[in-house]
């Protein structure tokens, strides 16, 4: 890969990393009056939308030929349907800083779905301990959280569905890696937001959840913030920096995400940021760091690429995954 085109993929990464972790305080302002999954199912659709309309009006990007529609399809229903939609409903069941927790998961079940490849990529034991250092950090981060939750049939089932979304979100990650399809990426993010926009809003419908909507100024700001920043620009980039860069790198959004909501929590609502929360943030880094160093290069099918495997989650894209846990890091109001 091209120098520049390696700076590229490194400024997407920075945009995952920042705006998915900015997402938290977003998706908690727009839960205020907005049902869940039609606040995902309108946001994706209205993203997906200015985005396709963008690159076929402005830039005149060409569209997928047949079987490449079922592939974005495919892709869009597992990261953001499947994986983010299970996440939205599991945060009724369990709390945030579980679901977080849980969600973190993420890089185990890549590491398995890369096994199964014959050409998949493999994890070395530095970026394995990298990994699970990172885990540790974040098991810190929102242990408050973890105590004081009544084990019920809804808390098994909310630790469950974010399981299967993990594995959805990580399974399509794999897939849309190592089978890129032939149309650019930001169409191809666009597509992927159209259908699970459109999946989440008639999920969205068939529950009955219009009769709960309502806008205020505060829940529609978030809803455009999301639409924008959240999907437009940090799904965008996220699609971009799969197909570029090593999905280990690519992956650590999901440990970095927390660190950058607790330091806006701090910022923005002067949240207290103590010794435990300092000391989670420069583990989780350590991890991170371990992570990317590991980073090396591989031959696949007589191509040389990126290695190591994915720690990709989820929301939106987390921020798709994570974006839906409201807040996913720790609050200490």
């Amino acid at each position: 890969m091209a120098r520049r085109e390696r700076i590229i993929a490194y400024c997407a990464l920075a945009a995952v990393f920042f705006f998915w972790g900015t997402t938290y305080l977003a998706i908690r302002v727009g839960l205020e009056t907005l049902p869940p999954t039609l606040l995902a199912g309108m946001r994706f659709m209205t993203a997906g939308t200015l985005l396709f309309v963008i690159l076929r009006g402005w830039r005149r990007e060409r569209l997928p030929h047949g079987r490449e529609w079922l592939h974005q399809a495919a892709i869009g229903l597992m990261l953001l349907g499947i994986g983010n939609g299970l996440v939205v409903w599991a945060e009724v069941w369990i709390p945030s800083g579980m679901a977080a927790l849980l969600v973190a998961t993420s890089p185990f079940w890549v590491v398995g779905f890369e096994r199964l490849r014959s050409d998949g990529e493999r994890v070395g034991a530095r970026a394995l301990i990298g990994m699970l250092i990172g885990f540790a950090g974040l098991v810190l981060l929102v242990a408050p959280d973890l105590f004081g939750a009544t084990l019920g049939i809804r808390y098994l089932l909310g630790m469950v569905a974010i399981q299967i979304g993990c594995a959805s979100w990580s399974g399509g990650s794999v897939y849309a890696k190592h089978h890129p399809g032939r149309v650019a990426p930001l169409l191809g993010a666009a597509i992927q937001m159209l259908c699970a926009g459109a999946a989440l809003t008639l999920l969205g419908t068939l529950l009955g959840e219009w009769r709960g909507l309502h806008f205020s100024a505060r829940s529609l700001g978030a809803l455009v913030y999301l639409t924008l920043f959240g999907s437009i620009v940090a799904y965008g980039s996220y699609t971009y920096a799969v197909q570029k860069l090593p999905l280990s790198i690519v992956s650590t959004y999901s440990y970095v995400n927390p660190v950058i909501a607790v330091f806006l929590g701090w910022i923005v609502l002067s949240e207290p940021l103590g010794w435990r929360v300092l000391m989670a943030m420069l583990i989780i880094l350590c991890g991170v760091a371990l992570v990317k160093t590991a980073a090396k290069p591989s031959v696949q099918k007589g191509e040389q690429s990126t290695v190591t495997s994915e720690i990709a989650t989820t929301l939106p894209a987390a921020e798709v995954l994570h974006a839906q846990t409201k807040t996913c890091s720790v609050t200490t109001h």
